[in-house]
């Protein structure tokens, strides 16, 4: 997911190669010349049919992670660094948290993980810490949420990192097994993705039907302000809750003006950055914001931004909150999702 606008939402075999040189050499003395007699030449050995070939070192798991890397993982790993904290959440929902020894220090859930060791930060990621943990299995985050040259130095230090990047919610699925692969839990992350998609299924059938209001995401706005872009996660999310996205009209630019915003005339605020104390009385008293159809219907409402737009498990609980910002009447039922 590209970067929050006020927080960041981003073996090998060496070849060997031997030669056998045999040299003779002799000496002359007193004008002799020495008869130089080759040894007798030893019959190959003939390879015992019945005798097993020596097994090769076997691998626990070889996985292609979000990036096109092939990753191979030569052990079931039992010291796991968590480098996201949607990574995070995966591996505690699939049931391999005790096996999680280390996080960033943004993870704020679940509450077991916020007291593991930090070894990230949204500016850098700590090698020296992650080597000196033991670390047999990284998961980072890509799309330059984790720092590229800290991967590298990672894998060539011979830990397996396995990089997820999910642009969408079928993206967030995906990861999810990639995560269930490299662990050892795909029986878990089978069943977790499973339930997932039934949450979706559900508040998907509870706005079927309703009326698709023009919705308007608000990521920041201290001072630009930001909202989804063009395909984005949080477009994904709108459409799949009942609404329809105003976005930036870029695939990348968060950035949107105010004359734009006002053309587009929201029926729906949705406040991503209520947690940040953004209230619907302070919207209302902006200069110019008084025009749009949601201002003067007071549709201006405020959403949970982490499981709303984190790439992880809770993604069908910030569906239905979503869903429930934007048509506040609907039946939207609470999912379950499945434990591991």
């Amino acid at each position: 997911m590209p970067a929050h606008p006020r927080r960041r939402v981003a073996g090998l075999a060496p070849a060997l190669v031997a030669s056998i040189a045999l040299l003779l050499a002799g000496c002359t003395s007193a004008g002799v010349t020495p008869t130089l007699t080759a040894p007798p030449l030893s019959p190959a050995p003939v390879a015992d049919p019945t005798t097993p070939a020596s097994p090769s070192p076997a691998i626990f798991a070889t996985v292609t992670d979000d990036e096109g890397t092939i990753v191979e993982i030569p052990m079931e790993p039992q010291r796991i660094v968590s480098l996201t904290p949607a990574t995070t959440e995966i591996l505690f929902a699939l049931g391999a948290g005790p096996r999680v020894i280390a996080t960033t220090d943004f993870d704020d859930y679940p509450p077991e993980a916020v007291e593991l060791p930090d070894v990230a930060s949204y500016q850098a990621v700590d090698v020296e810490k992650i080597v000196g943990l033991d670390a047999d299995l990284v998961i980072a985050g890509g799309n330059f949420f984790n720092d590229p040259n800290a991967i590298a130095q990672l894998r060539g230090l011979g830990i397996p990192v396995v990089v997820t990047y999910a642009p969408d919610t079928e993206g967030v699925l995906a990861d999810i097994e990639l995560v269930g692969r490299s662990t050892g839990l795909t029986g878990p992350a089978s069943s977790l993705v499973a339930s997932m998609r039934q949450g979706f299924d559900q508040v998907g059938a509870a706005v079927a039907g309703l009326p698709r209001p023009r919705v308007f995401y608000e990521l920041d706005a201290t001072s630009d302000i930001y909202t989804a872009a063009d395909d984005s996660f949080i477009a994904e999310m709108i459409v799949l809750a009942g609404g329809e996205p105003i976005t930036t009209g870029s695939p990348t630019d968060f950035a949107i003006s105010l004359e734009k915003l006002i053309t587009a005339d929201p029926e729906v605020i949705v406040l991503g950055d209520a947690a940040y104390g953004v209230t619907a009385d302070a919207v209302a008293g902006r200069a110019g914001w008084g025009v749009m159809t949601a201002v003067r219907d007071g549709a201006i409402r405020p959403a949970n931004d982490v499981i709303v737009t984190r790439p992880g498990p809770r993604l069908v609980e910030g569906l239905r909150e979503l869903a429930l910002a934007i048509h506040p009447g609907a039946a939207v039922p609470t999912p379950e999702v499945a434990a591991p």
